[in-house]
């Protein structure tokens, strides 16, 4: 019966917390109800009792910031626990609180007026002492800010439309108040950014009717690490036909906007005839004709088009002359912008080239590139840079000195850096597009787990070498009751041809996949080169051979895995090949940026590859050397282009 009357602890009040001066006498409280004698225990944040705290009200001394908490218990074992509570302490020489102060809020610190350079931080701060403690709500120009509601407020990346004037509303249950009113201003910073960062590299390598290359793979694809570290949203393809290339530029050039920084990087065959440079397409025929090369000063008055704030090309190629009386097409001369960079890996009229150093095969322009574009330097001192490692390298052999020297040309008014911050303010609709767009071109498949009829598990995953070069892996993950000896096989449909299995080609290229061969521990690869080819689903079809336990028999079983379109697949450039090539079956000139291009281009006599450690260069010949050298050299028909 006595039982049935006890009531629990209830607490009716709990204590608030403070904002108070240094050594302010401040008196914390607590009321409960309950059955019986209640007793009460104060405990600091450390869960330390507080000596002498042992009564409903608690008097502090505030001498520095503590949260406290009350414990009150009945005879009865009960207890119940009041809210936690802060008392919150700020030195400050003179407070300046009232003699007959009640605990209504009164503002120590107000904010200050301000001028912030655009991009950077903004902070305003206000301190008000109180009995609770205050609430804080900010206002720019007479309207309330969402979400600021703390005595400091905090704007990152501060833009023109931030300037105004801030005041902050200060209040609790005994009264409101308003601090001083702050301007403002926001004036340009002297920081450069960029509303985003976009790079599209392109190596040719295996020619169809030309020597082939060997160090596009290893340079594109350090660089492209390297771009991605600075920020760039990368796209990375190897062995594009001409079709190929102008779609892959078309998609690149919807990427750019007002404010990005756009990167174009080749490497491959090329050449140069009166100020123009043309790159070679892996499938140019002997000898070259303008249709068969895309051309670089086309691509840059499209990226200029697109007001970019920063252009940026280079072009690890040769630019040896061809066709010097030929009259060329008209070309829009570029607009003064002053953006453009080009960086190119040798001077006019000569040739680049391509040297073994340690065991891999790399462009002498993209090597030290590479060595030198994570620096905090303007865009032109990093290419100094490069220039100056370069003549420094082949100084020191005989075979190049004297052959190859960067060259830069650039119109740039302001010292922008591949470094600068991205500020994405005002560009985030823009931004979504991009990264969508991005995604799309380096979306991998979801790794799979394959379950096979006799109980063998079998994982397949994936891996981007490049956004047209993929790599699928198969890994036994568990055998079954009654499959012993597994072994497994990777195949796709359509067959995809691996441009990296010929001699002297594999092994550069499984370098490149050794990380990813420790970390998936795979039984079995396969390799998907240009991707940029399929123009439906890819399906990868996974064979298991195994000896059944029982049957003692060799048996196999298949399953397939539809992985629908994969990185750069799911862009669909060959379509945009296909309305070109019906363009020119109908008569009419295509209108893709890139138009019919002349082109020879960087690359080592086939017969060479077997001398490592020699310098090679990346000139490809047009044609047999015969007596008629006029029909040697490459085509020049860029008269009819549309300008």
């Amino acid at each position: 019966m006595m039982k049935n009357m006890i009531r629990d602890i209830v607490i009716v009040q709990h204590p608030v917390s403070v904002y108070v001066p240094l050594n302010y006498k401040v008196t914390l409280s607590v009321r409960a109800e309950g059955t019986g004698i209640l007793n009460y225990q104060w405990f600091k944040s450390s869960k330390e009792e507080v000596f002498g705290g042992t009564r409903a009200d608690l008097i502090v001394t505030a001498q520095r910031s503590q949260l406290y908490i009350c414990r009150v218990n009945d005879q009865f074992c009960n207890c119940m626990f009041s809210k936690w509570v802060t008392v919150k302490v700020l030195d400050i020489a003179k407070p300046g609180l009232p003699v007959a102060w009640r605990g209504e809020p009164h503002i120590a610190v107000h904010p200050a007026p301000q001028t912030v350079r655009q991009g950077e931080r903004l902070t305003l701060s206000c301190t008000a002492f109180g009995i609770p403690t205050p609430h804080y709500q900010w206002y720019r120009n007479g309207l309330p800010l969402l979400g600021k509601t703390t005595d400091t407020l905090q704007i990152e990346n501060a833009e023109s439309d931030h300037r105004g004037t801030y005041l902050c509303y200060v209040s609790n249950v005994q009264e409101e108040r308003w601090t001083e009113a702050a301007d403002v201003e926001i004036v340009p910073s002297n920081q450069l950014t960029a509303t985003d960062k976009v790079a599209l590299l392109i190596g040719n390598l295996n020619y169809s009717h030309h020597p082939d290359l060997m160090a596009p793979t290893m340079d594109v694809h350090e660089l492209a690490n390297l771009l991605q570290q600075l920020g760039f949203r990368v796209v990375s393809l190897l062995d594009l036909t001409r079709e190929e290339m102008l779609a892959a530029i078309d998609k690149f050039l919807l990427l750019l906007d007002r404010g990005v920084y756009a990167l174009f990087y080749y490497a491959g065959h090329g050449y140069e005839r009166l100020g123009r440079n043309y790159l070679v397409a892996i499938d140019a025929p002997q000898p070259y004709r303008s249709e068969n090369c895309v051309c670089v000063q086309r691509v840059m008055c499209k990226m200029q088009e697109r007001r970019t704030a920063l252009n940026v090309v280079l072009l690890d190629t040769c630019r040896t002359w061809y066709n010097l009386d030929c009259i060329a097409s008209e070309i829009r001369p570029l607009v003064p912008m002053g953006n453009t960079v080009y960086g190119y890996a040798t001077c006019e009229n000569a040739e680049a080239y391509e040297v073994q150093d340690g065991g891999k095969s790399t462009g002498i322009f993209t090597k030290y590139l590479n060595k030198h574009i994570l620096q905090l330097e303007k865009v032109t001192h990093i290419l100094e840079l490069v220039s100056e490692s370069q003549c420094s390298y082949l100084g020191r052999d005989p075979f190049v000195i004297g052959k190859q020297a960067v060259e830069i040309r650039h119109t740039l008014k302001e010292p922008r850096s591949l470094t600068d911050p991205i500020r994405t303010t005002g560009h985030t609709g823009e931004l979504h597009l991009r990264d969508a767009c991005r995604r799309q071109a380096n979306e991998l498949p979801h790794q799979k787990l394959l379950i096979f009829n006799c109980g063998v598990e079998v994982e397949v995953s994936f891996s981007a070498l490049f956004s047209n070069v993929m790599v699928a892996f198969g890994r036994v993950k568990t055998t079954g009751p009654r499959a012993q000896d597994c072994t497994i096989t990777l195949r796709s449909t359509p067959a995809m041809e691996d441009i990296f299995s010929s001699p002297g080609r594999s092994g550069e290229m499984d370098s490149l996949l050794l990380n990813n061969l420790v970390a998936e521990n795979p039984d079995c690869s396969l390799r998907l080169c240009g991707l940029q080819k399929l123009q439906g689903s890819l399906v990868i079809k996974v064979d298991l051979h195994y000896t059944h336990m029982d049957r003692k028999l060799w048996l196999q079983e298949s399953k397939q895995l539809d992985i629908g379109k994969p990185l750069v697949a799911s862009c669909d450039l060959h379509r945009g090949q296909q309305a070109m090539v019906s363009q020119r079956r109908d008569g009419a000139p295509a209108q893709s940026m890139g138009h019919s291009r002349i082109s020879h281009s960087k690359q080592r006599p086939r017969q060479t590859l077997g001398q490592p450690g020699r310098p090679f260069t990346k000139s490809a010949e047009c044609a047999a050397k015969v007596p008629t050298a006029r029909s040697n050299e490459p085509g020049e028909n860029d008269e009819t282009e549309p300008h």
